[in-house]
């Protein structure tokens, strides 16, 4: 089964919890839409987790791109020492900075800006939508676009590429109230039969502010939550 996640930041705890929910496997598949660190307490244990799997793939969200943004401006002054530049970026994370490693920094580095698959498109705040309704060719669309948009989210935003796009970045309550994974439909769709039937599905359910974190299942567009004791 192939599956897609948002927003995780840091709540490792979370994620295992979900992924044992839907009993992730070898076989299966999980992209994850981007901001996998910050504000929860095990950002650098969640980003080793999440790069040490070959069935997890993760793109950049705006916290990634905020934390490589200080990483290579240290690089601009303190090329040559790297144990200081790997002790900086380690007090970058106050909670669990020491288990940050060469290894996790270079797979942040290396992160995607997005993710085309031939029903979906994973994205981390949205896409430009030009007046056709077509959506910007996304190698035309700068980082700080794809990161940082807060139109797409919107509900009158509506594109006519017939794939779906998958985003996170702005918590879902904001939309609806509610702390849950939204999916439009096309219009005229009431019964979807496959992810193409969605022209976006928005996914941040405010796992560090809410502790609940949802995941929606591709290939069956069942929605499955996991909720953390106390919230």
């Amino acid at each position: 089964m192939r599956y897609v996640v948002s927003d995780i930041h840091g709540e490792y705890g979370l994620f295992c919890a979900l992924l044992e929910r839907i009993a992730f496997s070898d076989g299966d598949v999980m992209f994850v839409c981007g901001d996998i660190i910050d504000k929860g307490e095990e950002s650098v244990r969640l980003a080793k987790y999440i790069s040490e799997r070959d069935n997890i793939r993760c793109i950049i969200g705006n916290h990634e791109l905020a934390f490589l943004k200080f990483y290579h401006s240290i690089l601009e002054t303190s090329p040559q020492d790297f144990d200081t530049v790997l002790q900086q970026l380690q007090d970058y994370f106050p909670n669990d900075g020491d288990l940050l490693d060469w290894e996790t920094v270079d797979w942040l580095d290396a992160l995607p800006e997005y993710i085309e698959d031939e029903d979906f498109i994973c994205v981390h705040a949205g896409i430009p939508i030009e007046e056709d309704g077509s959506l910007r060719p996304l190698t035309e669309v700068e980082t700080e676009n794809l990161v940082y948009n807060r139109r797409f989210k919107e509900p009158g935003a509506v594109h006519n590429d017939p794939r779906c796009v998958f985003f996170g970045h702005t918590q879902t309550d904001c939309i609806c109230g509610e702390n849950k994974i939204l999916g439009y439909l096309r219009p005229g769709v009431t019964r979807p039969k496959s992810i193409r039937d969605y022209y976006k599905v928005h996914l941040d359910t405010g796992a560090w502010s809410s502790g609940t974190l949802g995941c929606l299942c591709i290939d069956t567009l069942k929605t499955v939550y996991v909720k953390k004791r106390g919230k």
